[in-house]
């Protein structure tokens, strides 16, 4: 915790104490380390170094929101149904027209139909599944672009560990951080989580706490369709007896430390530690964040309309949040990944589980984030990305993964599924890859995980291959894909 001196001391000329001063060097704001702050900027103008090397929709992202379809959503019965396919292949929901001419859904998702000509279809995710057909180990890859050698039989891997590769989100405010008092990188409503393994894939790993995003995990049941009006942000409030006048008096104690110690200024002048300072005062002070949590500030019938549940709300949280300036939002599907009821990991029940709850929910909160976004006019600088970690096996009823399945239920299937993705550059109104005639491999242009994870990067102004340093400090890459270019425009 930083020490504020209540009087002054013996040990220094200025009446700090060396104690003091120690506390104050091994204590950090809001996760953030001396060392993290020296380093920080250096990193930053090499991977956002736009130059010749900057390509198409390069930097076109301010921002970015994962929604994540933590399960597997089933592809065959969302966006990219078949036709003239055997039963136990065709979905059991119908087709219907979408605003793109030729591009089908099915009933299931009537709202995102009519706003998809806002977005791109990639129709052609694939990966071969080396130790990623479970869960876990394919949210990882997905969310580091990186995979692990640690993955049980059934998929399991070992609790989040501080030598993990970092989720992308950390990566990304690490070099571009917020040019605004305001949280960098969000996440809610739950953590990531297969069966007893919670948070892999979900943090800053080797980066440190300092990029660890803020979780906002109310309290609730996954099935408390209300949790998000519990939302309490205590933590972003001052206590009752400290005033943002007596916060800023406060702050003046780094100029006595650095009056004190002319050394350290001189070696740290270059780092603009004032402004550092002061952006995580602000935080604090100013409110922004606190009034971005506010959902009663929105409409009621907005709120309807992306659903009064969860996942809706989550969605229009996080408009609100990078409306206020935050860099990252990932909204994690909120069940379990390998669960029953509203999950999208449908081995048993998946007619009445999509059609009653998971695609509703779906269709309205995303159709209407677009929408919202669009209306708003941030869409083309916000990045929206709905993804799983894999599709659903094209036969019912068969056995991929290990796991048993009823005549009403798809396996796990990396093969082929899609994704969607939406402003920061993208193309509108596009279809970027085709699977076969029963979705079970892509025939076009084929896209792995890392190369949506590079793509990510090159929207916000991140090189994709820019080198971080593992906890051995060892040279890694960010990412080892290649930027869909065909998507951008």
């Amino acid at each position: 915790m930083l020490v504020i001196p209540g009087r002054r001391g013996k040990d220094t000329c200025d009446g700090i104490t060396r104690r003091e001063l120690l506390r104050i060097g091994s204590s950090a704001v809001f996760g953030f380390g001396l060392a993290d702050i020296l380093g920080s900027e250096a990193r930053a103008k090499e991977a956002t170094t736009e130059g010749a090397a900057g390509g198409i929709g390069f930097g076109k992202a301010k921002s970015v929101i994962l929604l994540y379809l933590q399960g597997g959503p089933s592809h065959l019965d969302l966006w990219d149904p078949k036709e003239n396919v055997p039963d136990n292949v065709k979905s059991a929901f119908k087709s219907i027209s979408t605003k793109l001419p030729g591009v089908r859904f099915t009933e299931l998702l009537p709202k995102l139909a009519q706003v998809i000509d806002k977005a791109t279809l990639i129709r052609s995710m694939s990966y071969t599944p080396v130790g990623l057909f479970n869960h876990t180990a394919a949210i990882y890859q997905m969310m580091t672009g990186y995979t692990t050698d640690k993955v049980s039989p059934s998929g399991q891997l070992e609790p989040p560990s501080p030598k993990d590769f970092p989720n992308f989100g950390s990566q990304i405010i690490r070099l571009k951080p917020p040019t605004v008092p305001m949280l960098p990188f969000v996440m809610m409503p739950r953590p990531l989580q297969e069966s007893n393994v919670v948070g892999k894939g979900g943090t800053a790993g080797f980066l440190g706490r300092a990029y660890e995003p803020y979780t906002l995990y109310p309290p609730g049941d996954d099935m408390d369709m209300k949790k998000m009006d519990r939302i309490k942000v205590d933590d972003l409030k001052l206590r009752p007896e400290l005033s943002p006048r007596r916060l800023q008096q406060r702050a003046r104690l780094r100029d006595l430390i650095k009056n004190g110690m002319p050394d350290l200024d001189e070696a740290t002048k270059k780092y603009d530690l004032d402004s550092y300072y002061g952006k995580a005062l602000g935080l604090i002070s100013s409110g922004r964040a606190r009034e971005a949590f506010d959902l009663s500030k929105e409409p009621k019938n907005l709120r309807e309309k992306y659903g009064q549940n969860t996942f809706g709300q989550c969605c229009l949280l996080a408009r609100r949040l990078v409306e206020a300036g935050t860099r990252v939002v990932e909204v994690i599907w909120p069940k379990v990944a390998n669960s029953d009821n509203h999950s999208w990991d449908v081995h048993v029940g998946l007619t009445g589980r999509m059609k009653n709850q998971s695609a509703p929910m779906l269709d309205a909160g995303l159709a209407t984030l677009l929408e919202d976004l669009d209306d708003r006019g941030l869409l083309d600088e916000t990045l929206v990305v709905a993804v799983g970690e894999f599709g659903r096996s094209p036969q019912r009823g068969v056995s991929t993964s290990g796991n048993s399945n009823s005549a009403d239920g798809r396996d796990h299937w990396p093969y082929c599924y899609t994704a969607l993705v939406a402003g920061g550059g993208v193309r509108r109104g596009f279809v970027y890859g085709k699977s076969d005639k029963t979705a079970s491999a892509p025939v076009e242009k084929p896209v792995h995980p890392t190369d949506l994870l590079a793509t990510i990067y090159n929207a916000v102004g991140i090189m994709p291959n820019t080198i971080v340093y593992n906890h051995l400090n060892q040279p890694r890459e960010l990412v080892k894909g290649n930027v869909l270019t065909g998507i951008l425009s």
